[in-house]
């Protein structure tokens, strides 16, 4: 795994772990930057767990007081089927969070932990301009009624577009990368629009102020 793809993947993890409000989102070192990303991880295989056992009991149960019905039997069959695609998700969950530490370790740990530290340090910094831009992009929507952990990848892509230098594509793509592993279904198709009309407004906020001092400039 890429260094730089690991480092943002300790980020996102870092994020869910630390306080929402600005200028609060401050990691003392790497190691807690791991243990934090180790946490998430177990957290949500957990949580994940505890759905997956509620889910199976309901469709069990669905079975068990359908009889003979069909339209019964299929959708206590639904439940299990959905019960063990959360288990899955859930012992995935847990493998990562075994395996990721081992993961640095035969990694260039000084490169993740250098860029994992500075998308965190550059997301605490200016993370309300980062925000008013997010909030200014969405059609009938706004940053704080998206999931958490949909506003930390969008901060993070913003973060590296604007005061990393990270090219606007490759910013985006791993930010969708990201959705895939941690959002729901639809989330990496949401952050790729949103990231996309966030490059529009870019471009757009370029193109005024050169036209803006073209005109300047022509003044004698």
């Amino acid at each position: 795994m890429q260094a730089r793809r690991m480092a943002r993947e300790l980020a996102l993890l870092g994020l869910s772990q630390l306080p929402e409000k600005p200028g609060k989102l401050v990691m003392q070192d790497f190691e807690k930057l791991l243990l934090a990303a180790v946490q998430t991880l177990t957290t949500e295989a957990k949580d994940a767990l505890e759905t997956a056992s509620d889910e199976l009991k309901r469709g069990n149960q669905h079975l068990v007081d359908s009889g003979t019905r069909a339209s019964d039997v299929e959708k206590g069959r639904a439940m299990v089927e959905a019960a063990i695609a959360l288990t899955q998700a859930a012992i995935n969950r847990l493998a990562h969070a075994v395996e990721l530490p081992e993961f640095i370790r035969l990694s260039n740990q000084s490169e993740i932990e250098a860029f994992a530290l500075e998308l965190l340090s550059n997301t605490a910094k200016h993370q309300t301009q980062v925000d008013t831009i997010l909030d200014e992009v969405m059609v009938a929507w706004n940053l704080k009624r998206l999931a958490r952990i949909d506003r930390d990848i969008l901060r993070l892509a913003v973060v590296e577009m604007h005061y990393l230098g990270t090219p606007d594509r490759v910013a985006i793509n791993e930010a969708v990368e990201l959705a895939k592993r941690y959002s729901d279904d639809d989330g990496f198709r949401f952050i790729n629009g949103v990231l996309r009309r966030v490059v529009t407004r870019g471009e757009a906020e370029a193109g005024v102020e050169e036209s803006g001092a073209a005109v300047d400039g022509s003044v004698v």
